[in-house]
């Protein structure tokens, strides 16, 4: 669409919050956008081009018309514009770079759960917690479970019947005291679920009610001059604070908040997502925006947060942002610190992208240089063998010996001048 042509439509456009839609001949929407005033945000995209970034050229050039729908207020017009990127996925529009496979901890429905690590949800009722990020931080939690409650790991059909008809014998687990034996009804079901509670609330972060567990049963053990099943108590207890005091990195002062930090270049945004739940930090993740236009910090925040709440089952009633954004639950508080304890967490999740921005730098760095030394090793190799083609795969062959008994020979590969392992063979000369 030419300036031309939208002088022309221009006189129609109302000084009203609504939503805007740029289509092509095809009448293929581009591109969705909010505003306060329709007028003034339509008029931007047409003003001086060397005022401009380039792909809002390309928008403009590639559009042939707009369509636009006034609402009541900005906020509604931000939850149409969710709804229209969702269902129509514009070209245009900001996208989440996200191909990366989370790990989840589950506890598996059936009784007497187990608690492990996957990487599917299966809707079958199970609890499932995360996604975490780390691999490293799920084995550290898993083993804090192991070490705290005593759960099986089998995969046993624990029914009441099974159990009542001595179906099944304990297994090393039991002897070794990683587990009580509820296989053949040496603990009680509501013995279990009890302690199933307590790793929920580990997952949720809720450190008080467990130390309050551990404490409880320290005691009912020491009054009954059981004291060295209170002092392997005491040694769990001993464990978690250590994993408690790893955990905290805030004040106590807060409780469950959502922080979210911002960066952006010409290409991409970096959103770091800091999950605090009474006031200890137990997730943290960065998100990458593909931009497609000259989307501003606050529509970028607004459209990711949604999307990251949910996508990591937050319910945290406020979130810690550094400017000011519009979210579609009217009920979140939204804070924009200035001193304090929220403000330090602000500033941490900054830094936290600042340091994935210089590893991502880094690594792509790191990969261009082993492409050009494979590419200068494969051109030299050309040259040196006069050859029509790149030697893209290479394959030598050894003969050990060809007398005697027994004569073998092995293959070697290489593919872009570099050892493929799996290629590799070994042969008996016959």
């Amino acid at each position: 669409m030419k300036t031309e042509d939208f002088k022309v439509i221009s006189g129609t456009i109302p000084h009203k919050p609504g939503v805007y839609r740029f289509l092509n001949e095809e009448d293929v929407i581009l591109y969705v956008g909010k505003a306060k005033s329709l007028k003034n945000r339509l008029t931007s995209y047409f003003g001086e081009k060397k005022h401009q970034q380039y792909k809002t050229t390309l928008l403009t050039r590639n559009s042939s018309r707009i369509e636009f729908t006034v609402v009541e207020t900005e906020h509604d017009a931000l939850l149409l514009e969710s709804s229209f990127i969702k269902k129509f996925q514009p070209r245009y529009n900001v996208s989440l770079k996200d191909g990366k496979t989370y790990t989840y901890i589950c506890i598996k429905n059936e009784r007497f759960p187990r608690v492990f690590f996957t990487r599917r949800v299966i809707r079958d009722g199970s609890s499932y917690f995360g996604p975490y990020t780390s691999k490293y931080r799920v084995n550290i939690l898993l083993e804090i479970i192991k070490k705290l409650f005593t759960l099986r790991t089998c995969s046993l059909n624990l029914s009441n019947d099974n159990i009542t008809k001595g179906k099944f014998r304990v297994c090393l687990e039991y002897h070794i005291k990683n587990c009580l034996g509820p296989c053949e009804g040496l603990e009680t079901e509501s013995a279990y679920n009890y302690k199933i509670e307590q790793v929920k609330n580990v997952l949720r972060g809720n450190f008080v009610q467990v130390k309050k567990y551990i404490t409880d049963q320290m005691k009912t053990h020491a009054e009954h001059l059981e004291f060295e099943k209170a002092q392997i108590l005491k040694e769990k207890l001993i464990v978690f604070e250590n994993y408690q005091s790893s955990s905290m990195v805030v004040s106590v002062t807060i409780r469950d908040v959502d922080v979210f930090a911002i960066t952006k270049d010409s290409q991409m945004a970096y959103v770091n997502y800091l999950k605090v739940i009474n006031g200890a930090l137990v997730n943290t993740d960065i998100t990458e925006l593909v931009m497609n236009l000259d989307d501003q910090i606050e529509d970028l925040l607004s459209f990711a947060i949604p999307v990251i709440r949910e996508k990591f089952n937050s319910i945290a009633p406020e979130v810690i942002v550094p400017v000011d954004i519009i979210l579609p639950d009217e009920k979140i508080l939204i804070t924009i610190p200035q001193r304090g304890d929220k403000k330090k967490l602000l500033e941490l999740a900054e830094k936290n992208i600042d340091y994935f921005i210089m590893q991502k730098k880094r690594d792509e760095i790191s990969h261009q240089k082993k492409i050009s030394s494979s590419e200068r090793i494969l051109t030299t190799l050309k040259k040196d063998l006069q050859m029509d083609l790149m030697p893209l795969h290479i394959e030598c062959f050894d003969n050990s010996n060809i007398q005697g008994t027994n004569p073998v020979s092995s293959c070697v590969v290489f593919k872009n001048a570099k050892p493929s392992n799996k290629d590799y063979r070994h042969f008996k000369i016959k």
